[in-house]
């Protein structure tokens, strides 16, 4: 499951949160911290972990 960054426009608090898209998609995360809904999600990296080598 995807990994996504966000940082809460209320506090300012960044977090992580593992989420399926579908999860992600319907926007139901809150702010740990002070439980806002007002949150921009954060440019992040990401790696693949495969089994064939190339």
């Amino acid at each position: 499951m995807p990994t996504y960054e966000y940082r809460c426009d209320k506090c300012r608090e960044e977090f992580s949160v593992i989420l399926t898209v579908s999860e992600h998609e319907a926007g139901k995360v809150s702010c740990p911290k002070c439980k806002s809904k007002k949150l921009s999600q954060l440019l992040t990296g990401f790696h693949a972990i495969t089994s064939k080598k190339s």
